[in-house]
């Protein structure tokens, strides 16, 4: 069959010569170049999407809207950079990723703390680097956030995490936003309401508003506005009881990419001006104040302005059974299969044009059955060691999740941009890997 379900997204084509291109360059050159396993980034493609969210978020809220990067989508100091020159905010969720936006010369009170289970020296280290905003998942945090922010004589500014009880009807692993979630506390078990009260008891906490996530891999407003509908319901019910007024509701992130090319196609803009309209008018006739509506993307920014190469290196032909082709990566650089189960396009990147008539698995490099990057693809039959392949979509959640299992190095990141490339990762040397042993 015809790899023609390769064009998932517009930064990938076919150059003349027939190798596998994006962002408008030849992937087969690059992995000459760099070497691979290697993951490469679109530079252009994610200022773009971050240029329409702050576009889209502004025509439906005017400058009562705010668009955060979810940096845990991948984390490292150039993407930070790129935040700040395109004027994003951030959040992140642990001590490493603050230190990486903070070594990038991000001004962190533009950033959102999160994290079910921030200790004392995570809560500590944030407060030194001044981070803007905590999102509070429970109780125990609210005292511990409390006590350090007294400590320094400060009010720290929090949003509360809260649980609206929507099922998204996505993956079960990324679903976030139900009662039973491990995150937030949940409006249905009254919890919510509590940690309103203690939160507004707390002389070095200023509740500033409130946050809910509900799930990834959304491809319309459905959740966004069944989310909208109980959090705005929420904040008249508090303003009634406490008389507490929210000045900002953050509605999380999720928005799909594409991964296959039967995914849907969608309109961000279109998406984001649904629930402009619904918010709105759902403020008004509650007769409560606009607060400042909050979006968290993170996939929908880098997912699809991320490829990984890899070379081929074994091809293994097993008649009447199956056939594996094996690669230089693996489950150290994509872990998301072995996860999830998370589907993939692949194609051969010096062989784009071939017919791709060959049933296989392809698998990684690592001594482990579950080392699998995409079972039942197809690739074609001449497929042979020393082959590039190419692995679409993978610039969220696979250099942030990426591991140093049998001891193999992370690949580098090059950036993509203007028809240029460079490096703004290296590649982890055998050196790198025990530098931490004593």
């Amino acid at each position: 069959m015809q790899n023609e379900n390769i064009f998932i997204c517009e930064n990938i084509g076919v150059a003349d010569n027939g190798n596998l291109s994006f962002a408008g360059q030849d992937t087969v050159m690059l992995a000459k170049k760099y070497g691979t396993p290697l993951y490469l980034m679109d530079e252009d493609r994610i200022r773009k999407i971050c240029r329409t969210y702050i576009g889209a978020v502004k025509k439906a809220f005017g400058d009562n809207g705010k668009v955060m990067y979810a940096s845990k989508a991948s984390s490292f100091k150039r993407i930070y950079e790129i935040m700040l020159e395109e004027g994003m905010n951030i959040d992140v969720v642990s001590c490493g990723e603050i230190y990486t936006a903070y070594s990038a010369g991000y001004p962190l009170s533009n950033a959102y703390f999160h994290s079910n289970n921030k200790t004392d020296e995570d809560i500590a280290f944030a407060m030194d680097k001044g981070v803007g905003y905590f999102v509070v998942d429970n109780e125990e945090e609210l005292y511990a956030i409390d006590t350090e922010a007294r400590k320094r004589g400060i009010k720290q500014s929090i949003l509360l995490r809260i649980t609206p009880g929507i099922d998204p009807h996505t993956f079960e692993a990324v679903a976030t936003g139900k009662v039973d979630s491990k995150f937030g506390s949940a409006i249905e078990t009254g919890q919510a309401e509590q940690m309103v009260e203690i939160a507004l008891s707390l002389e070095g906490i200023e509740l500033s508003g409130f946050h809910c996530h509900v799930g990834s891999q959304v491809f319309d407003s459905d959740v966004f506005l069944r989310s909208a509908d109980v959090m705005l319901d929420f904040i008249l019910d508090i303003k009634n009881k406490f008389g507490y007024v929210a000045k900002q509701l953050d509605l999380g992130g999720g928005f799909g990419v594409r991964y296959l090319a039967s995914d849907p196609v969608y309109s961000l803009e279109d998406v984001i001006s649904e629930i402009g309209d619904f918010v709105n008018k759902k403020v008004a006739e509650l007769g409560i104040e606009l607060p400042i509506i909050g979006f968290e993307p993170g996939r929908s920014i880098v997912a699809d302005a991320g490829m990984t190469l890899y070379s081929v290196g074994t091809v293994k032909k097993i008649p009447e059974f199956i056939n594996y082709v094996s690669v230089d990566g693996g489950m150290t650089d994509n872990i998301r299969y072995a996860l999830y189960g998370a589907a993939y396009t692949l194609t051969l990147a010096n062989k784009a044009t071939e017919n791709h008539n060959m049933l296989c698995s392809v698998v990684g490099r690592c001594c482990e059955s579950g080392d699998i990057i995409q079972e039942n693809v197809y690739m074609p039959d001449s497929v042979t060691r020393g082959d590039y392949l190419a692995c679409m979509t993978t610039g969220a959640y696979h250099y942030s999740m990426a591991s140093n299992y049998n001891r193999i190095g992370r690949p580098p990141i090059v950036m993509l941009r203007e028809g240029t490339s460079y490096l703004a990762v290296r590649r982890e040397t055998v050196e790198n890997l025990i530098s931490l042993d004593i």
